[in-house]
């Protein structure tokens, strides 16, 4: 499975074309909203998010709830698109039109892809490179890992994401009963947080950052239950899971760092504290006395939830804007302001949980995959039955 994006933060659309995905997959527009429509909450979102209802257009692939086989093409538009036309336009213009344009970019924002985009690409107005580098893009990957979710919920696997820490607040009540209890309290807390205090003093420190002028970041937590055992390979670096949700993950706009299980704290401890003890049991068969290594190892899945965290760096556009240069004077300035959050990282919790379902449905899809969702499910199956035997 592959999919691909188009679109521009204020253009008219954003566009995702999703091949490979197995045929009689039931999936509905209404599934796919519902993953729009989280993205779009969370304490700390800018105006952008009041103006646009998120909604999905299935426009092929799909025929009376039910996939094809062929592509599927998704298609969100922007609301705010009205008020962008003109400059946003694809039509020629005109110099006098080009000179009289409002809006136009010429002091890049530290932290974000300006400057380096418009060298790159040779944009004299860096809106060329904004609005394309927007975390805006987001939108359609969410909407293909709606599709993923779908693909996994028929196999019986699970997914939910969870934030851990936001501007230092750290939190410290994380032991959930089960993966449905961590989806039902997660989704009632402002900032996706399953420790109501810890989730009280986050919103806190981002109304303060927003006063300030200022953003802040923070970790968010993806867990996946019910993945059999064996999915990936140690045989090539490019064929193992964890790189490639390693590499999904920092994909996420301003995600600078990853890890699995206990993580970078494997780094303090000796190794009799971070390899899990390999048990057996009678109902399940093999399995783990701990869960250190966060369901992966060798570069395939043990049959433990999987555990992988991301870190969001602050959103670096700024109210109180960091010092620049103008790329057509060379003076320095304060960096342009565009409209954004003070904090992102609930919303980015949902798209954790996007770009790992769909690693993980694409892994399962290639590992079990006959193009058709019912042989699937009997080839995972068999694959269950294989490891409770072997």
């Amino acid at each position: 499975m592959r999919y691909l994006t188009a679109g521009e933060s204020h253009g008219p659309q954003l566009t995702t074309i999703i091949e490979g995905v197995p045929a009689g997959l039931y999936i509905t527009k209404e599934d796919i909203d519902y993953e729009l429509q989280r993205r779009q909450k969370g304490h700390g979102r800018g105006r952008r998010m009041q103006i646009e209802k998120d909604q999905a257009r299935i426009t092929s692939g799909v025929r009376h709830g039910r996939s094809l086989g062929s592509p599927i093409a998704l298609v969100v538009e922007n609301n705010d698109w009205k008020h962008w036309t003109k400059i946003m336009g694809s039509e020629p213009i005109t110099a006098e039109e080009e000179s009289e344009m409002k809006r136009q970019i010429s002091r890049p924002r530290p932290g974000h892809a300006d400057l380096n985009g418009a060298i790159k690409y040779g944009h004299r107005d860096m809106r060329n490179v904004l609005e394309r580098s927007s975390a805006r893009e987001t939108t359609v990957r969410v909407a293909a890992g709606a599709v993923a979710k779908k693909i996994l919920s028929q196999l019986g696997i699970q997914v939910a994401g969870h934030v851990l820490e936001i501007g230092g607040v750290k939190a410290e009540k994380t032991n959930y009963e089960s993966i449905e209890d961590l989806k039902k309290v997660t989704e009632e807390s402002p900032v996706r947080c399953y420790d109501e205090e810890a989730g009280r003093k986050m919103m806190d420190a981002i109304d303060e950052a927003k006063a300030n002028g200022d953003s802040i970041g923070g970790i968010v937590e993806v867990i996946v239950e019910g993945v059999p055992v064996g999915v990936g390979s140690y045989v090539h670096y490019d064929r193992k899971l964890d790189s490639k949700l390693a590499a999904a993950v920092l994909s996420i706009n301003a995600f600078k760092g990853v890890e699995f299980g206990i993580g970078f704290e494997a780094a303090r401890k000796n190794g009799s504290e971070v390899h899990d003890e390999i048990i057996w049991d009678e109902e399940k068969g093999y399995t783990r006395a701990t869960n250190r290594l966060g369901g992966l190892e060798g570069g395939m899945t043990t049959g433990m939830p999987i555990v992988v965290r991301g870190v969001m760096k602050p959103i670096p556009t700024l109210y109180k804007p960091l010092k620049s240069v103008d790329i057509e004077t060379k003076e320095p300035f304060t960096a342009s302001i565009e409209r954004s959050d003070s904090c992102a990282v609930p919303a980015a919790s949902v798209v954790a949980e996007a770009v790992v379902a769909w690693e993980i449905a694409k892994a399962i899809v290639e590992q079990f995959g006959v193009d058709q969702m019912d042989r699937i499910a009997e080839n995972v199956e068999k694959m269950r039955k294989l490891a409770r035997e072997f």
